[in-house]
């Protein structure tokens, strides 16, 4: 019904007409204004790189930010477009996380790589700035952020500030970059205090971790095998917290408290808040950089001075394999230090994140987690994982485990239940495939699951067997895989196995198929997707380019999508 119908149809007196009236007219001016103003807005387009999730929900922050603003934010994943799309925009923000050893992300590598050609076009009326998500225990500290500004620059576009590189805590630098770049584009001075998505959803969030319970700790390899893999059960009962298949559990774990004692031992140092600062705040298994070289130069060690003055990153990546902070304290006792200056020394303890292997729309009260736990020995005293040895030895069913999830928006089942999925994940990176098929058993779907698994030997690694097996008889598990790679003379491995079925494997994804990886990065990964490659050229007939061209459209079409670490 039309406003003026509304007036007169209604038992309203002549006043109270003219008052509504008024009111309409001067509603109606406003949404006219509104419109306007939006289709006026300056428009920045937001990019992001992100592995896990981490860098798109810092990216949609800066969405809320740029709106309050009254500026029109346009958002994409660096895969949802084109280097030409780029070289036509006029104000970009980029926010990218770095993967593996100074990587971009999975979703940024196929832009970066025609952003790098020698033919991309230049981007001279660009403008653009930079946030860079990393962590500074890797050499390559957020490389990807680098290249993006170095490269930007190079083709002719123009800074609008200096990057920020953020370290694992990077909420407070984001939000000062935030807040200095978004209001400068829309020329004020104001700031807008933004509530970020995660804190949107929970009370408990990573500033907040909430004080889980054991339920379940159950090793799942056998005794005499060469790894300790457990499976874990953590109620999340009353925290309101959810989380989807394919998510990871962030655990804030303590320090041994005999890593501790030996730690303050080697320093000469003592005190109860002492030593429960360094159980429980700070990192002392890995040495940061800084201590690293306060060590080199306090004990004088030619050797170790050596490799940091030439910063040969390989050379000294070898020198401090399997090494820790007390082993190199051990080592260099002429490396004195007070407790002020080697608590300064050191990084905040940080969080450790694990895949989930449950699905919570089948497990709402409690989260599983598939955990390798790190021992070894080495130069003369025995070493264990932080983490994963706090889960093993150091909880129990009144422990608080301090918890959070953090959400994976690409590593999801797929919506279309009908559709196939193929999971490679060798080991622990079972995990993940555990809950995904978990999930395609509480919906229902009818999708055809395909996994490839592995290990050393099938007698004492073959983690979940019992599970796998039933999923068989019932038919959730359509193809079972196996490559356990020292049971025979010969090793093989999860690829070995995609060559050898690499018919049906294509045939699945000619189907609309899914393909996930979970696991190693730095070779299982890799080893994997060139087999990926082989067997789309091998079997789709296709040449080198052409498999490129076609693992490139799974990965645009988020249908091969990796977990790895």
């Amino acid at each position: 019904m039309k406003t003026h119908q509304l007036l007169n149809d209604a038992p309203y007196s002549d006043n109270q007409r003219a008052w509504l009236g008024g009111f309409f007219a001067g509603l109606h001016s406003q949404l006219v204004q509104n419109s306007s103003n939006a289709q006026t807005a300056r428009t920045i387009h937001i990019l992001y790189g992100s592995q896990t999730g981490t860098a798109e929900s810092v990216a949609r922050d800066a969405v809320k930010v740029a709106k309050a603003h009254g500026l029109n934010p346009v958002i994409k994943s660096m895969d949802e477009i084109d280097a030409d799309a780029l070289t036509k925009m006029e104000t970009l923000l980029i926010v990218t996380s770095t993967y593996g050893e100074g990587e971009m992300p999975d979703n940024a590598q196929m832009l970066w790589s025609a952003v790098q050609a020698d033919s991309m076009a230049n981007t001279k009326n660009l403008k653009y700035a930079v946030l860079s998500l990393g962590d500074t225990s890797y050499d390559l500290f957020c490389q990807a952020g680098i290249d993006w500004d170095n490269r930007l620059a190079e083709l002719g576009a123009t800074r609008l500030q200096t990057r920020v590189d953020c370290d694992v805590e990077f909420e407070e630098s984001a939000e000062e970059w935030m807040h200095s770049v978004i209001p400068a584009l829309a020329g004020s001075d104001v700031t807008i205090a933004i509530i970020s998505e995660d804190d949107e959803k929970s009370l408990f969030n990573r500033k907040n971790p909430f004080p889980a319970k054991l339920l379940v700790n159950r090793l799942l390899t056998a005794e005499n095998s060469s790894k300790e893999t457990r499976h874990y059960e953590i109620s999340i009962a009353g925290s309101g917290l959810s989380y989807e298949a394919g998510d990871a559990l962030c655990v804030v774990p303590t320090n041994c408290p005999n890593l501790v004692a030996d730690i303050l031992k080697a320093i000469h140092c003592e005190g109860a808040d002492l030593e429960n600062a360094l159980r429980t705040q700070f990192e002392i298994k890995l040495p940061s950089k800084e201590l690293l070289q306060e060590i080199a130069t306090r004990s004088g060690n030619q050797e170790l001075n050596g490799l940091l003055l030439a910063n040969d990153k390989e050379a000294l990546n070898d020198y401090l394999w399997g090494r820790d902070t007390l082993d190199l304290l051990l080592q260099n006792p002429t490396a004195e230090f007070s407790a002020a200056e080697f608590v300064a020394l050191l990084k905040p303890l940080q969080h450790r994140a694990y895949s989930i292997s449950s699905s919570g729309k089948a497990n709402p009260e409690t989260v599983h987690l598939t955990v390798a736990s790190v021992r070894y020995d080495g130069f003369e005293r025995s070493h264990k994982g932080v983490c994963s040895t706090f889960l093993a030895d150091l909880t129990d069913d009144r422990t608080e485990i301090r918890c959070f999830f953090t959400p994976n928006k690409v590593f999801r089942v797929p919506e279309n239940n009908d559709l196939p999925i193929i999971m490679v994940g060798p080991g622990t990176g079972i995990a993940p495939f555990r809950a995904f098929l978990q999930e395609r058993e509480t919906r229902g779907a009818k999708g055809k699951n395909w996994l490839f698994f592995g290990d050393r030997n099938a007698e004492t690694d073959f983690i979940y067997r019992d599970e796998l097996e039933q999923m068989g008889n019932s038919g959730l598990l359509n193809r079972l895989d196996l490559a356990f790679s020292r049971d025979q003379e010969e090793k093989i491995y999860v690829q070995d196995k995609m060559r050898e079925h690499g018919a049906e494997l294509f045939e699945w994804l000619e189907q609309g198929g899914y393909f996930f990886v979970c696991g190693d990065a730095y070779r299982m990964a890799k080893d994997v997707d060139k087999a990926l490659h082989d067997v789309i050229a091998t079997y789709g007939n296709k040449s080198e380019q052409q498999a490129i061209d076609y693992v490139n459209q799974l990965k645009k079409d988020k249908r091969y999508v990796r977990d790895v670490y």
